[in-house]
């Protein structure tokens, strides 16, 4: 039931034991105001200026109705708000009286000493107790420090990001106090985690509902939360047999690159070849042509060679986005149809890629919807690809025309999540559900329902702790508490610029952590023969070769955690506090636990032959050397092929991790 306590002037509001609303007229929890926000984009990154020209409180209230599920308050004749107990949670609804206001904040309790996680996808800070976080989906950008690589992206293209930067923005947090926030507004929206003992979560536009949650157990917050929010149906089974090997340039190479990886005793699941329908090149690197035509003379005879490569146990992915380039045919027919999202003038927005143009379909236009579903259908799936990237979905121009007449600043970031739909109907009514496997980088409230997998992204292909490896372990750790469970990065990086290269060592070390994720899958980033790649030497190929073989000896692991994923929505990928109440561990970003039984620390700096990791409260097994751990702080050897890794004594999957120590 709901926990409502109310006097003349204030009133607290709450369930399960924790008050998450206070208000008074000294401490009002609500704000209301109006404002403009100026949106400029440019390669799929935004500068925004919000211009705030009124904020008021609300301080008078009246208690119009009350009862155990249900509590209707009126602020100031201006503000209703509806809080009902629904399935052990509480929510908020608000209908204003006003509408011009179009600024709300809402001022929720906190605790002095707890961790803030999630906002979606989070890079640099897993923690965000002392942010201000907007959620607003976008590139992530290069660099996305102060640095110079990121000084030099935004001298030459506004292409640097910021620690906040994010493709996947969600308005969902969790708090190590064992609760959890989430709405369903879609606008743009910042939460304000810099209160001692208090949040301000605000958003442009009244919010269509505000969810508060408490549980007594961290599982079982994750639990509720993921059922909330949906979970990602299971990856087919194939994706565990082995990697998913990146490459390009042809058929002749794809076989050839292939032969070399099975020779080295590589366990291989399928070739993602994402040139599938062509290439251009540009200064920025080998780009892809974005018609979503299987092109023939790059993959001569591709129908018969996939039916070859399944025989042989191996699939074929391929790549696609919603943007059509404007020199190619399927660009043209979605033009004349009106299946284009459109400028203010009635134009088409086409947007500039680096030295090409494209447009974007517009999913609220059902024939469109349907076209572009029907795209997928006819050119890949009955190609016989077993799945692709389905890429970007994160720059739609707030100040597009949309075919619904929808507000294009309130769509834009429900966009990535509706793309996800596309390709989920696209699978299902195929009746490929246990086959096909998609993975995207953009994402929103709705992709962990329709999202195969996500992946983290265009990192620099370096040891950047703003945007290199380091940064895809916050980034899966805060997404899973956001409802994802199936998470992974291009093993390398993926952006070359300036003096950036892959190195062996990175790329060695980059493998060593996918071998513990969910997929593992390379990628030859936007300049192939810049950067190291998985057959660039002898050693190279064989510490990739051995570490598939790893990942494919965890297969039922694997299964093992995407089914209690399924049926629990706890990640695979999951903080080292899910199962442990040390507060030492709401700090920790850098290491985590996959599944109950691992404890992964990945290598993150160049050179480093040791590694220190901080054990929780049991006995662990080094999973090298046998030997065993307390809880607490270590250090141990870590050369290259050896990263830190521990399991649980008296784990189930005892003997299966044995097994993998030998190989």
């Amino acid at each position: 039931m709901l926990e409502f306590k109310t006097d003349v002037r204030s009133f607290a509001l709450g369930i399960n034991g924790r008050t998450f609303i206070e208000h008074s007229e000294k401490k009002p929890c609500i704000f209301l105001g109006k404002g403009t926000a100026e949106y400029r984009m440019r390669f799929s990154h935004f500068k925004i200026r919000e211009s705030v020209r009124e904020k008021k409180p609300l301080v008078q209230f009246t208690v119009k109705e009350s009862s155990p599920a249900r509590v209707v308050i009126a602020f100031d004749n201006i503000l209703a708000m509806t809080a009902e107990e629904k399935g052990g949670m509480l929510e908020l609804r608000f209908s204003c009286a006003d509408a011009e206001i179009n600024r709300f904040w809402l001022k929720a309790q906190g605790s002095p000493g707890e961790g803030i996680y999630g906002c979606g996808e989070q890079y640099t800070y897993f923690n965000l107790k002392g942010k201000r976080v907007p959620i607003f989906v976008q590139e992530q950008g290069v660099g996305r420090g102060k640095d110079l690589i990121t000084f030099l992206a935004n001298l030459k293209a506004d292409a640097g990001g910021a620690w906040y930067t994010t493709y996947f923005n969600q308005p969902t947090f969790i708090s190590s106090e064992k609760y959890f926030c989430h709405s369903d507004e879609s606008s743009y929206a910042e939460f304000d985690f810099t209160g001692k003992d208090h949040h301000i979560l605000h958003f442009r536009h009244i919010p269509k509902n505000i969810i508060f949650a408490h549980a007594p157990s961290m599982p079982l917050l994750l639990e509720q939360l993921s059922a909330l929010l949906g979970r990602q149906r299971p990856l087919p089974h194939w994706v565990y047999n082995g990697a998913i090997l990146g490459v390009q340039g042809g058929i002749d190479v794809v076989d050839a690159k292939l032969k070399t990886a099975l020779s080295s005793g590589a366990k291989i699941a399928a070739v993602w070849a994402q040139d599938w329908e062509g290439i251009r090149m540009t200064s920025f690197g080998k780009r892809l042509f974005w018609n979503w035509q299987w092109n023939k003379e790059l993959y001569p005879d591709l129908d018969e060679k996939i039916q070859d490569y399944n025989t042989r146990g191996i699939r074929f992915l391929g790549y696609i986005n919603p943007y059509l380039a404007t020199d190619a045919p399927l660009f043209r027919e979605a033009a004349d149809r009106g299946f284009l999202v459109l400028r203010a003038d009635g134009s088409t927005y086409t947007e500039d890629f680096g030295e090409f143009f494209a447009g974007m379909i517009d999913f609220t236009n059902p024939d469109a919807y349907t076209w572009y579903k029907r795209i997928i259908t006819k050119e890949m799936i009955a190609l016989g690809l077993s799945g692709w990237m389905a890429d970007f979905g994160e720059a739609l121009p707030p100040d597009a025309i949309l075919f619904s007449k929808e507000n294009a600043e309130r769509y834009h970031n429900l966009y990535p999540a509706i793309w996800a739909k596309l390709n989920f109907e696209a699978v299902h009514e195929a009746k490929k559900e246990n086959e096909i496997f998609y993975f995207m980088r953009a994402g929103f409230t709705g992709s962990s329902r329709f999202a195969s997998s996500i992946w983290a992204g265009d990192q620099l292909v370096n040891w950047s702790f703003d945007d290199g490896l380091a940064t895809v372990i916050p980034a899966a750790l805060s997404i899973g508490v956001c409802g994802i469970g199936y998470h992974h990065s291009d093993i390398g990086g993926y952006t070359t610029v300036g003096w950036i290269r892959r190195s062996r060592e990175l790329f060695m070390r980059w493998t060593e952590h996918s071998a513990f994720t969910q997929t593992m899958r390379t990628h030859e980033g936007n300049r192939p023969h810049a950067n190291w790649q998985f057959d660039s030497d002898t050693q190279t190929l064989a510490h990739f070769a051995r570490f598939t073989r790893i990942f494919a000896a965890l297969r039922d692991y694997h299964l093992h955690l995407s089914q209690q994923y399924q049926h629990t929505g706890v990640p695979p990928i999951r903080p080292l506090f899910t199962h442990y109440n040390d507060p030492t561990l709401l700090h920790v970003q850098y290491e985590y636990l996959y599944g109950r039984d691992l404890l992964v620390a990945p290598v993150l700096r160049k050179g480093a032959k040791r590694g220190k990791v901080f054990l929780p409260d049991d006995v662990w097994i080094h999973l090298w050397s046998g030997n065993a751990y307390p809880a607490g702080t270590h250090t141990v050897d870590a050369p290259i092929g050896y990263p830190p890794v521990f399991y649980r004594s008296g784990s189930d999957f005892s003997v299966l991790f044995e097994k993998v120590r030998d190989m």
